[in-house]
């Protein structure tokens, strides 16, 4: 027998198969089509393998189909439709009609809304909440470390659930490792307090079999009494985040909600929760949500590999192109698909003053220089580009017109539009839009502007590089 020949028809007969694979994968961009057929025919064995590894936001078969029939059996917090008609159907309601369709919750009005002073401030402020339950507390993290910050939210739940409180506790597998295998885990469950694993790992092999081991949960979400609810940018840490102490302070942003929005915020925490095998809690989410007096249009947004379309920057794009006079944006990881740069260019392009905040310093290198290699873009259409110094800018957020805008958890990149499970809200009042701009301001006066010249000053090295990497972000 010719092996050399059976080894090349083997390896033509995988490629072939990738390469369809590819061409046949749904919501893919044709540069992520084109970018994998390059890898597969360029690197024949290396390719297929990449691609088996990366090219598909796969979740396991079980998972998908266990997350498709919950949302599908959940009911749906009611929504409010006493909201002013100078927001339903105004200029800046396109996201909000968008948004509706991904998890099947309507915008709600009477919601209250604050931010934390800081991250510390935002801990302390949790840890009362959690205090003052007298039911329920769910929370869930993508990184939970035991630190000061960690510990302190730990002890508070075990408090609450000595006390009788029902406490529920997700956290994911990879992000809090550590503290999943430690001692405080056990002292958690000992204490009488509900935890879960988030998308456990298990055998890595296996897991990459089924599916992705990078699919994470990074939700930053805490409910309390089915009434009050917290979401951000911040994970259970400190600001100096020992994991990676040499870009500290990692500067976040939490918001505090009242009003129907917090039982959508548990709509979400109960899918996950029953997901990962937790018990059957779906009863919290019927009933008349909690009404509030406040002036905050609120809508949550969830998203993840499970949803059947784009649905994160397609909100998020909507948002943009409702922009009339002012957008300002802070993400620590920008690598934009095609529909959202297109959005901050065009926004730029109209006359829309636009702003971007990026951190000076990143913790991912590639993330950094992809994200570098649109800044002549994006100043050539006039959208301000600005770099924040002191620390790492954690914060996920985006003001319009000092009127509507979105917090929450997610990043202005690929993975969090296909491969992680986040949670945002949307939000419409002049009031919160104002407190969080103020915040941005105080970003931006800790900011250097990056100019055209600073850009025509990178080196060809250095341009090839970033380029090559962005050019390479569709096959993540």
């Amino acid at each position: 027998m010719n092996w050399e020949l059976v080894s090349s028809a083997t390896i033509f007969t995988a490629d072939a198969a990738t390469i369809a694979r590819a061409l046949l994968r749904p919501h893919r961009e044709p540069a992520s089509r084109l970018a994998w057929i390059i890898a597969v025919l360029a690197l024949p064995v290396v390719g297929v393998l990449l691609y088996l590894l990366l090219g598909e936001a796969r979740i396991s078969a079980g998972r998908r189909n266990r997350g498709r029939e919950i949302n599908a059996r959940l009911p749906r917090p009611q929504g409010n439709y006493d909201c002013p008609l100078d927001r339903v159907g105004g200029a800046h309601w396109a996201p909000f009609a968008l948004a509706s369709t991904v998890n099947r919750l309507d915008p709600t009005c009477g919601n209250s809304a604050r931010l934390a002073a800081d991250s510390n401030a935002a801990v302390d402020e949790m840890v009362a909440d959690v205090d003052a339950a007298c039911e329920t507390v769910h929370a869930c993290f993508y990184i939970w470390l035991a630190d000061h910050n960690g510990l302190k939210l730990k002890d508070a739940f075990v408090r609450a659930a000595q006390r009788g409180v029902q406490v529920r506790l997700l956290a994911d597998a990879l992000g809090s490792r550590r503290l999943i295998r430690s001692d405080h885990w056990r002292e958690m469950c000992e204490g009488g307090c509900g935890v879960r694993v988030a998308l456990p790992v298990g055998n890595p092999l296996w897991t990459a079999i089924r599916g992705r081991v990078d699919l994470r949960n990074h939700r930053k979400l805490m409910v309390v009494d089915n009434c009050i609810a917290w979401c951000g940018s911040q994970n259970a840490a400190d600001p100096e985040f020992r994991v990676k102490p040499r870009y500290a302070p990692w500067v976040d942003v939490m918001s505090r909600w009242q009003g129907p929005a917090a039982r959508q915020c548990q709509y979400l925490f109960v899918s996950d929760w029953i997901a990962e095998g937790g018990d059957e809690i779906s009863g919290l989410l019927s009933g008349q949500a909690p009404e509030g007096d406040g002036p905050v249009m609120a809508q949550v947004l969830g998203t993840g590999p499970t949803v059947e379309f784009d649905a994160m920057p397609g909100c998020f794009s909507e948002l943009i192109h409702s922009a009339r006079e002012e957008l300002v944006v802070t993400t620590p990881y920008f690598i934009p698909d095609e529909q959202l740069l297109f959005a901050l260019t065009s926004a730029g392009r109209r006359g829309v003053r636009t702003l971007m905040l990026f951190p000076k310093r990143n913790d991912s290198r590639i993330v950094a220089a992809a994200s570098r290699s649109y800044y002549k873009d994006l100043i050539d259409a006039g959208v301000e580009v600005h770099e924040f110094r002191p620390g790492l800018l954690h914060a996920k957020t985006m003001v319009v017109d000092r009127r509507v805008g979105l917090i929450g958890s997610a990043n202005l990149d690929r993975r969090s539009f296909e491969l992680n499970f986040e949670n945002n809200i949307l939000f419409d009042d002049r009031g919160f839009a104002a407190e969080l701009r103020a915040r941005q301001d105080e970003y931006l006066a800790q900011c250097d502007r990056v100019t055209r010249e600073d850009v025509a000053c990178y080196g060809i090295a250095r341009r090839l590089w970033q380029n090559l990497l962005a050019t390479l972000s569709p096959m993540l």
